[in-house]
């Protein structure tokens, strides 16, 4: 799994040390572990999670601006765990409503050593303890949910980053609180069948 990590950064020209390479190989065997008892994933295959999941949330990365980032509907902690462990100066509350994805990452983040990510248990519109520089989210609904639900997480220079699979242009159209799109990135992930983008969007 090192092997086919290390081949998915040189080509996704991502630089990572060695002990950032472990904990996200570390990472993926626990939820493949975790994943038998608690279907956190629909992805099954280690090999496949490196791809789907860890590329996918990495080459956000170099795209993140500021030092405060929650991850809204995070699930296993996608992509706030990865994002986490190659950016360790920076700082990533991940947010779940569901008790046992929550369970699994205090428990990744024990057990590999990450220190810079705050687990929280929580449906995204009740939580109201601090803004951030910047709120992430996967899978999330549409980015009119995301902008409704979330309106209130960025600071006054924030910004909300979704990552998509296929961008439709109306799917901006249709936010209705106020908002402006800073930009769309068309994102290269190796061995990545599909399309993905990264919608930037600020109040």
């Amino acid at each position: 799994m090192k092997q086919k990590l290390d081949r998915l950064l040189v080509q996704a020209q991502i630089n990572l040390t060695d002990q950032q390479k472990e904990q996200l190989v570390g990472f993926v065997r626990l939820l493949g572990k975790w994943n038998k008892a608690y279907n956190l994933t629909s992805v099954r295959n280690p090999d496949e999670m490196l791809v789907k999941h860890i590329l996918d949330s990495l080459v956000v990365s170099e795209h993140l601006q500021g030092e405060k980032f929650i991850d809204v509907g995070t699930g296993p902690g996608l992509p706030g765990i990865p994002l986490a462990i190659a950016n360790p100066d920076k700082q990533f509350v991940l947010l779940d409503s569901l008790g046992k994805r929550i369970t699994f990452i205090k428990n990744a983040l024990r057990e590999l050593g990450i220190t810079n990510v705050t687990p929280v248990l929580s449906r995204v519109e009740e939580y109201t303890e601090q803004t951030f520089d910047g709120v992430l989210s996967r899978a999330f609904a549409s980015l009119n949910d995301m902008v409704d639900w979330c309106y209130h997480l960025p600071n006054p220079q924030g910004k909300f980053y979704a990552l998509k699979g296929i961008y439709a242009e109306s799917e901006v159209q249709d936010i209705e609180k106020p908002i402006q799109l800073e930009q769309v990135l068309t994102l290269s992930v190796p061995e990545l069948i599909g399309e993905r983008h990264l919608v930037v969007l600020m109040k």
